[in-house]
């Protein structure tokens, strides 16, 4: 079976996954990352298919089967979920809310086979590239009419990639160099004329596995890297928040009756980040919960300074007005100026109050019917 049978020309590149866990990803990089998903499910769907029939068409198909119906089982977890991030994208019609529930949809966990640990999106549609790429390394000969040296080298080249992979993991090595040791003495035995097809065949279906899983494993823990990164980053940025946050509810206190109540919330008591994958994605969680107390507690403690604000202003454009039409001139006008004046100036300010005197006000410096209002 010759390589051209199992291999399209060229291949879509998967995409890059956008935002991260507890984050709102903007609208246009999740629109194209939804467009590169669905071009990178459909090419892969089709080599997939193209593999299958090839492993169906192979001698030994018994050998292949198992990895293709995995391969083709992680392919649907991630068709699955994109559909799901199709439902709440909704065309298009986003809120920060639906954002932050798709950034959830891309690096929560997906179930790629029953009995396995879960993966994040991209970490899966990795898992099923690496199983695309290993059988089509597998498929691309005939292990009964196939060269020998050609296969040896192949499998060499496989070896040096995998142990590239697990450099720093010192139980991968072990077994990669048990896997070493095999292809040496097949080499060997090779060499001297002797006949390897069968334990060829068995030491590259080992090594293509090792290749994939390792592959997997390092995507995984760039993965945990970077989350742990980010987490690490908006941890400090939500810290930093604190000490304004406090002024902020400190001002409030001291210039408004009736403050808000809302805690501010202390971030140093999450703790360090952790390490692990489960332990750091209950982290982010907590941390996004944090995040939204914080802007609650902002927006709590600023609309009342900020409405005490907005009712000096439209106190001062109710006087303009009221000079304006003379209604200046009214004992009425004049002393529901005072109290309005009042109300807004004193500390701590009743903003119920204050509003109610400021439109009061308004009210009567409106110009009377029939011209200028003068005194009444």
């Amino acid at each position: 079976m010759s390589g051209t049978a199992v291999a399209a020309a060229s291949e879509v590149v998967a995409p890059v996954a956008p935002g991260r866990l507890g984050e709102a990803a903007p609208a246009a990089d999740l629109m194209r990352y939804l467009d590169g998903l669905l071009a990178w499910l459909d090419d892969r769907r089709t080599r997939l298919d193209a593999l299958d029939t090839a492993a169906q068409a192979a001698t030994d198909a018994e050998r292949y089967t198992p990895d293709v119906v995995l391969a083709l089982t992680v392919w649907q977890s991630v068709r699955t979920r994109a559909d799901e991030l199709l439902e709440v994208w909704d065309d298009g019609r986003v809120t920060a809310v639906e954002r932050e529930r798709m950034s959830q949809l891309v690096w929560g966990r997906v179930d790629t086979r029953p009995g396995s640990s879960a993966v994040s999106l991209p970490e899966a549609v990795t898992l099923c590239d690496a199983m695309v790429a290993a059988l089509r390394t597998r498929l691309a000969f005939d292990p009964d009419s196939a060269d020998v040296v050609g296969r040896l080298r192949g499998l060499r080249a496989a070896l040096v990639r995998a142990e590239d992979l697990a450099s720093g993991d010192g139980e991968a090595v072990g077994r990669l160099a048990a896997l070493r040791e095999r292809e040496e003495r097949l080499s060997a035995q090779a060499a001297r004329g002797g006949d390897v097809s069968g334990p060829l065949a068995e030491l590259e279906t080992r090594v293509a596995h090792a290749e994939r899983d390792l592959m997997v494993a390092v995507s995984q823990r760039r993965s945990l890297t970077r989350v742990r990164a980010d987490a690490l980053a908006t941890a400090a940025a939500l810290e930093a928040r604190e000490p304004a946050l406090h002024e902020l509810a400190d001002r409030c206190r001291r210039e408004v009756a009736h403050p808000p109540r809302n805690a501010v919330p202390d971030v140093s008591r999450l703790g360090p980040v952790p390490d692990d994958r489960a332990g750091l994605d209950a982290f982010v969680a907590r941390l996004d919960a944090v995040r939204r107390a914080l802007d609650a507690a902002q927006e709590a403690y600023s609309e009342p300074l900020r409405e005490r604000a907005r009712l000096r202003y439209r106190l001062g454009q109710a006087v303009a007005l009221a000079a304006g039409n003379g209604r200046d001139a009214s004992p009425t006008v004049r002393a529901a100026h005072d109290e309005a004046r009042t109300a807004v100036e004193t500390t701590p300010c009743d903003v119920d109050l204050a509003r109610a005197l400021v439109e009061q006000y308004e009210h009567l410096a409106r110009p009377l019917p029939g011209g200028r209002g003068g005194a009444r």
